[in-house]
């Protein structure tokens, strides 16, 4: 195992711990030169970001805005925008992400609170799907033998630039800007945090797309279980499949981030593993606190952690710059 855990585990749980599973991951070794070699292609495609405000969406308390852009290979992704009504000052900031399945919402509830938000729709979402649409299931599979044409590639781009979407805001502070998600959104703001070092922090739910060779093994839900359908139908295709998802596994880009990271798992998620959860956070070289919740599945404590997540966005997006 990787890292230190500095959290307590809630309650008994049977047989061995998840914490003592450890992780098959192995990381590429052009692993960093892979993913310089995307943010240039990212890159040369200007964000070419446009804002329009939603007047039937927004309420007196909260401006909402129809938000598009342009990411990896020109593909052109939708957001909505919040912010609270009339704003001006240096906000803060939290950049929403999806999860699998998941529509993005409206991030009303955030401007309400004080801060911008920004919540996007990646390639494949409905709002999105014009030039990519592998459909549901399907993205995690999207050419999985070659890392190079995974669909995942412009999808994690798609959240990447984000981040330069939410910056051409002249009403946000970018010295205080959050990442926040869960399930695949967990993911996400793992990846954000990793690839983004101006991220202040960031709050994973139930983290997915984190030790995926260990995943497919350990549960038979989906979407995990897509792998295990793909493979049974091309059982020759397993090394090469694996060989690309190493290059997408959140634990091999854990140790880039530097903001103070906040994670909560389930120990009985049948989803998203809580072995997975523990191995992608010991990988984790920030400031980082995990809570594990005995008795919950992919919820992974909610009904209880909004509590911890509202108080440690407010630590660390309220105070001084």
């Amino acid at each position: 195992m990787r890292g230190r855990r500095k959290s307590r585990i809630i309650g008994p749980v049977t047989g061995p711990h998840p914490s003592t599973h450890g992780t098959a991951v192995h990381r590429p070794a052009d692993f960093e030169a892979f993913w310089d070699e995307t943010l240039a292609i990212l890159a040369s495609s200007p964000v070419d970001v446009h804002f329009e405000h939603d007047r039937l969406r927004s309420t007196p308390e909260v401006d909402v805005y129809d938000v598009h852009y342009t990411s990896y290979q020109n593909v052109r992704i939708a957001a909505w925008y919040c912010r609270p009504a009339g704003a001006r000052g240096a906000l803060p900031a939290i950049i929403h992400v999806p999860g699998y399945v998941s529509e993005p919402a409206i991030p009303k509830g955030s401007a309400r609170d004080g801060f911008a938000a920004l919540s996007l729709a990646p390639r494949g979402k409905l709002r999105s799907h014009g030039q990519f649409n592998p459909g549901y299931p399907g993205l995690l599979t999207e050419n999985i033998v070659d890392h190079r044409t995974y669909g995942y590639r412009g999808f994690y781009c798609d959240a990447i630039r984000a981040m330069d979407v939410i910056f051409t805001r002249p009403e946000i502070d970018p010295g205080r800007v959050a990442v926040a998600g869960s399930s695949q959104g967990g993911a996400l703001a793992l990846l954000v945090a990793a690839m983004r070092p101006e991220t202040r922090c960031a709050v994973v739910g139930a983290p997915y797309l984190t030790g995926m060779i260990d995943a497919i093994a350990l549960t038979h839900s989906y979407p995990y279980q897509e792998i295990n359908d793909y493979l049974r139908q091309f059982p020759e295709r397993r090394e090469s499949a694996a060989r690309t998802l190493a290059y997408y596994d959140l634990i091999n880009f854990a140790p880039r981030i530097v903001c103070p990271v906040l994670i909560n798992i389930g120990l009985r998620d049948d989803v998203c593993p809580p072995e997975t959860g523990y191995a992608v956070f010991d990988a984790l070289r920030c400031p980082k606190e995990l809570h594990p919740y005995e008795d919950c599945a992919h919820d992974a404590g909610g009904q209880w952690h909004g509590a911890v997540s509202r108080a440690f966005l407010s630590r660390h997006l309220r105070g001084p710059t």
